[in-house]
């Protein structure tokens, strides 16, 4: 299993949900941290709280529907010579649930696309490279399980479409030590999953993080949270490793 002690991990969405959860469990792991979120100021509890858990830390932000904002993130990680290992893509937008699905606006697509595809997209091609380069890194992607439901089609299908990214990415660096996966918290009760959906948001821990600690130079899987409640962090990685296997050459 991989010890991510003093690593750097940077957590798009940090400041609420399973972003927040997903920050406080890797500080337990010892995992230094780049919180982000849409200001500045929304991260400030999870950043206190996890400084207080003995790491290192700091903010940034980032409007993730703006091309522009986005690069100005990762410029500044790299002017402050923050050497990312790690990369957890769990920001995204549920745009709306359209009853009326034959009238759903072109603008789902095109925000969903910007928010849950591109922006995602740009980080794995800025960071994966340098991975490369040390020979050490870990993306996961948070996708979504949604299927059959139209009403959602902006949503499901920018997140389809990060699978697809993710996958492909994956096939280049299938057997080393930088692996990139798909994970999904399950539906859980956060701003995005609403209060009636069935899971309580810390049902997707350690689940949400396996992708980062597993060992097996496999990418391209599909790591579903679920699957993993109620198993300790160890057990998780044992599972992962023995039962989610890659997707390519089958």
């Amino acid at each position: 299993m991989v010890d991510v002690k003093n690593r750097w991990a940077l957590i798009t969405g940090a400041a609420r949900g399973i972003g927040y959860l997903t920050a406080k469990f890797m500080a337990g792991q010892g995992c230094n941290l780049i919180l982000h979120s849409r200001e500045l100021s929304h991260p400030q509890k999870v950043l206190e709280e996890v400084k207080a858990m003995g790491v290192t830390a700091y903010a940034v932000a980032a409007e993730l529907s703006d091309p522009d904002s986005v690069k100005a993130m990762l410029a500044e990680i790299d002017n402050k010579g923050t050497q990312v290992d790690i990369v957890m893509n769990n920001a995204g937008m549920q745009i709306a649930y359209r009853k009326d699905y034959f009238k759903t606006p072109v603008e789902d697509y095109v925000e969903s696309f910007k928010i849950n595809t591109i922006a995602p997209a740009m980080i794995c091609y800025h960071f994966m490279p340098k991975m490369i380069e040390r020979g050490f890194g870990r993306i996961l992607n948070t996708t979504s399980g949604i299927a059959l439901e139209p009403e959602q089609a902006g949503y499901s299908a920018s997140k389809a479409a990060l699978d697809k990214i993710t996958i492909d990415l994956g096939s280049k660096v299938e057997g080393t030590d930088v692996m990139i996966n798909l994970t999904d918290p399950g539906w859980c009760r956060t701003d995005l999953g609403g209060p009636n959906a069935p899971n309580a948001p810390e049902s997707a821990i350690p689940g949400i993080a396996v992708g980062v600690f597993v060992d097996d130079k496999k990418s391209g899987r599909y790591l579903n949270a679920p699957f993993f409640a109620g198993l300790s962090l160890e057990e998780a990685v044992a599972k992962a490793e023995a039962q989610f296997d890659s997707p390519y050459n089958k």
